[in-house]
């Protein structure tokens, strides 16, 4: 066996969950799957000097959240609409198209070993990568948002988180115990997390689906919970309310009559998503959006629509669609 042979026996089974890593860090898939491309490439260049103190997996993510971290100084944190500051608009304004803002992203549920198919070889819990949490993460500094990752989502010990920081255990308690505080300020709280049951959620997701390609906008506010929250970068504005998406949705989506939206299913972020198509003049059905839906019992509470059209391809959905 080569060193090459032996460095993807090894390294190879890791990239699912270093690639869920460097999202949680990052808010971007594509930024993440950069990252983690680098990281191997480092790793491989290295693989030779590699002594052995520590695991591979170590090692990896050693070599990941660096260049997380150094990717972060450059940046700024990626926001969702709701994370701006701005009230909740009634739905009939104009929307104000944003580009210059780097959007939190979504990430494929199968991407990063989250999807279930194989519950044997399930590597990323679905709620560490839920949408609330990521964009919470965002609020947090850099080094703090690498400590409490490491720490409360992987399980690492202090000792440990320290060591691939290059600080001490003491920093590492501290950072985490203020990384925490700021968390719990801007996520969502437990009782708003409870979800409907198997059978209820595929009910829900299947009236989801007929209603908008119904363009059936009363059935589609009755989705909705009382405060539920609609957002869609890279628009910066967000909806609460049943009766404010209703408007937003009668005003300003293109679809008019039944037949011009159809929705495909996927998962993104441990939670269902759509792949949203719109009619075109010439018959087929185009990339319109990208909605991922978080529910409960009562119904619909939030929806991040995107509308990033590269994502179509990121999750492994075709562009178009025959009519």
């Amino acid at each position: 066996m080569t060193v090459s042979d032996d460095f993807a026996q090894l390294a190879d089974p890791l990239r699912r969950e270093l690639l869920a890593h460097c999202y949680r860090m990052l808010g971007s898939v594509h930024d993440a799957e950069d990252t983690v491309q680098e990281t191997y490439v480092r790793a491989w260049r290295a693989y030779d000097k590699f002594e052995g103190r520590s695991s591979v997996r170590t090692w990896l993510y050693k070599i990941a959240t660096t260049r997380c971290l150094t990717a972060l100084d450059k940046q700024g944190r990626r926001p969702m609409p709701t994370g701006l500051g701005a009230p909740s608009a009634r739905g009939e304004g104009p929307l104000g198209e944003t580009m210059e803002l780097e959007w939190l992203e979504p990430v494929p549920d199968e991407a990063v070993g989250a999807d279930g198919r194989d519950p044997a070889t399930v590597v990323t819990s679905r709620e560490s990568i839920r949408l609330a949490l990521v964009a919470a993460l965002q609020y947090l500094p850099a080094r703090q948002r690498a400590v409490l990752i490491l720490r409360d989502v992987l399980q690492w010990r202090a000792a440990e988180v320290a060591d691939l920081l290059d600080t001490s255990t003491a920093a590492v308690n501290s950072s985490l115990q203020r990384a925490r505080a700021q968390l719990a300020e801007v996520s969502p709280a437990e009782d708003q997390m409870g979800e409907p049951d198997e059978r209820e959620q595929r009910e829900l997701l299947d009236r989801y689906m007929q209603a908008f390609e119904s363009y059936d906008v009363d059935a589609i506010v009755k989705l909705f919970t009382e405060d539920a929250v609609f957002e869609m970068p890279p628009f910066p504005g967000w909806y609460q309310g049943a009766e404010n998406i209703g408007r937003l949705i009668a005003t300003h989506c293109p679809a008019k009559r039944p037949g011009d939206l159809r929705l495909v299913p996927c998962r993104a972020n441990g939670q269902p998503a759509f792949g949203m198509y719109l009619l075109g003049e010439d018959g087929l059905y185009h990339a319109f959006g990208l909605p991922v839906l978080t529910l409960s019992p009562a119904g619909v509470t939030h929806v991040c629509q995107f509308f990033d059209l590269k994502l179509f391809d990121t999750f492994g959905l075709s562009t178009t669609l025959p009519a």
